[in-house]
């Protein structure tokens, strides 16, 4: 075999490795949230902490929906690196959804949070508990900050969420400083019972 079909082999081979690894990370993120639907819908039925597989360290802990994107993701509880390859997290440090302070909940940008990349100020963001409880927020600000200079504040009067994402969205590799953090502030609205 000659050096330039060798070097064209190697690079095909290059790029089904990459394209073979973006298609491993969605379609794990996508069949995570079959799995997380099945706890979620056990949680529903009255258990507490449905693992949605056998070892799990995290549980569905809410249910989100943002903007006009209508799909359902379910939040885990717990951001580590491990939870977030399956779904959003929300981050142990900040105040629980619905709580007074600031909630923070994490996502991949190219995953679950893409969303966020369409989202505007003013957009309906909902949040419902196993329980049937529903929240509804309004996003109040959004922002691309440097995650070593800036941090969240969580103190605040009333419940606030962040979602917060690697940005930017079409970046070539993850991991950088900067973050895409949307800001929503719970609505006055009461919260609502879910009746199935």
């Amino acid at each position: 075999m000659s050096l330039k079909k060798m070097f064209v082999t190697g690079l095909i081979v290059a790029g089904c490795w990459q394209l073979g690894q973006a298609g491993y990370l969605a379609a794990k993120a996508e069949l995570a949230q079959h799995l997380l639907n099945q706890a979620w819908t056990e949680m529903k039925a009255g258990a507490t902490a449905a693992k949605p597989w056998p070892w799990a360290d995290t549980y569905p802990l809410i249910k989100l929906r943002v903007g006009v994107d209508d799909r359902p993701m379910i939040v885990l509880a717990g951001a580590s690196g491990r939870n977030l390859a399956f779904a959003p997290a929300h981050v142990s440090g900040s105040a629980q959804p619905g709580g007074d302070g600031v909630s923070v909940i994490g996502g991949h940008r190219d995953t679950h949070f893409d969303v966020l990349q369409d989202a505007q100020v003013n957009d309906a963001v909902s949040l419902e508990y196993p329980d049937g409880q529903r929240l509804e927020y309004r996003v109040v600000s959004l922002a691309v900050v440097d995650s070593r200079e800036s941090r969240i504040a969580l103190d605040s009067k009333r419940p606030m969420l962040a979602l917060v994402t690697c940005y930017p969205f079409d970046g070539l590799s993850s991991g950088g400083p900067l973050r895409y953090v949307v800001m929503a502030e719970e609505t006055p609205a009461p919260v609502s019972r879910i009746v199935m």
